[in-house]
């Protein structure tokens, strides 16, 4: 069966969520913000939320029509197959969003979609009462510039939320948003990873699951599976086939390193529930005193924003002396994540390439450093002994 598939992500990375889409072997149908369009049939359902690293859910859409008023928000969604889907025992609560819509009113539009549901499967299911203790179907309208797209989310707890971190550090790094800019620095076997503010170790497990090609949804359910219009074998079929991509005998290695030692075991426990913690080296150092190893190098961050952690001032210090460490990498290419809106006059280095992006609600950039810059060695910093990291790489 033919389906129009959805999937949601955050500002920014519609282009890696069609891409991935792309290699998924599927047909795009539209992308727009926070948004890609596509066709599949059942068992992409349980390929996308498997495969998909950007994305934030997806949702099966089951029709999309004017809606310029509450009569035909209510005549468009009660016109569709809901029978097909939910049966007489299921529940099925409403939500949805309005953007430039007539309809502004989030609560109004709920009861008139729950309304125009019920109508419907009280005709086809001749009762006039429904329990709602079965299977849920989250129900989920999206209006935009008077369109209504009318959907069913076959992920349940969103995709970002793969399994392995049940507890980040004090600012955490959404798993979608690090896998994107993973993808961008193309993490590979011949190019050691850095990520020296590590956190949690979001960045470093994601390219490492990248680099490996193990599938971000592998430790985790979905919505979706409890549906009987896709059967069990569909998920079943989709996780075989994703752990038989897993590439076993990949050398790829990621440094994570932070200044807070007490963080470190987490992260472990994190690589270690995303199957990659053979793929990491975890230690503590200060990110103003790394120094470039004689290999091909990409350091990958997220270092403080300021309006998360420490004050001000102090983040500025830091963005400074990071403008004298990093440049010093070369030719190690440089990413680094940052909300603050003076990064560039503060690093002393305009980026070769800036991405505007969203940290949950907050909005950053991808700062791109790949060309050469004369490189300025710190004249307080402290060189620090990296004699073990050297042993590792023998």
């Amino acid at each position: 069966m033919k389906l129009t598939l959805v999937a949601t992500c955050m500002f920014g990375l519609e282009k890696q969520v069609g891409e991935e889409i792309d290699a998924l072997g599927l047909h795009r149908l539209e992308t727009m913000d926070g948004r890609v369009t596509f066709e599949g049939e059942e068992a992409d359902v349980a390929r996308a939320n498997l495969s998909l690293r950007c994305a934030e859910r997806v949702f099966i859409r089951l029709g999309y029509f004017p809606a310029h008023s509450f009569t035909e928000l209510f005549d468009g969604t009660n016109a569709l197959p809901w029978e097909e889907w939910i049966g007489r025992e299921d529940a099925f609560p409403v939500k949805g969003h309005s953007i430039r819509s007539a309809l502004t009113s989030i609560p109004d539009c709920q009861s008139i979609v729950k309304k125009a549901v019920v109508e419907r499967l009280k005709r086809r299911y001749r009762v006039d009462w429904f329990r709602e203790t079965g299977v849920k179907y989250q129900i989920e309208f999206f209006l935009f510039k008077d369109m209504a797209a009318l959907m069913l989310d076959t992920s349940g707890t969103a995709l970002h939320k793969r399994g392995y971190r049940p507890a980040a550090g004090a600012a955490p790094l959404r798993e979608t948003l690090a896998a994107a800019i993973a993808l961008t620095a193309r993490p590979r076997e011949d190019t050691l990873l850095w990520d020296p503010f590590c956190g949690s170790g979001t960045i470093a497990i994601e390219a490492a699951m990248i680099a490996t090609g193990r599938a971000p949804g592998l430790g985790r359910r979905f919505a979706g599976e409890d549906f009987p219009c896709l059967p069990h074998r569909l998920w079943e079929d989709a996780r075989e086939a994703a752990r038989a991509a897993v590439r076993t005998d990949s050398r790829f290695e990621a440094y994570a390193s932070d200044i807070d030692e007490e963080i470190l075991d987490t992260v472990y426990e994190n690589a270690l529930r995303a199957g990659v913690e053979q793929h990491l080296n975890i230690f503590q150092a200060d990110a103003r005193q790394i120094r470039r190893l004689d290999r091909r190098g990409t350091v990958l961050c997220n270092p403080p924003y300021g309006e998360r952690m420490g004050e001000r001032d102090e983040i500025e210090t830091l963005y400074r002396q990071l403008g004298r460490v990093f440049p010093a990498l070369y030719p190690w290419q440089v990413y680094i994540l940052t909300s603050h809106p003076r990064f560039e006059r503060l690093y002393g280095q305009p980026a070769d390439r800036v991405r505007r992006l969203y940290n949950g609600m907050i909005p950053c950039y991808l700062y791109e450093y790949f060309k050469p810059v004369a490189a300025r060695t710190p004249k307080s910093a402290t060189p620090v002994s990296y004699t073990h990291l050297r042993a590792h790489e023998t």
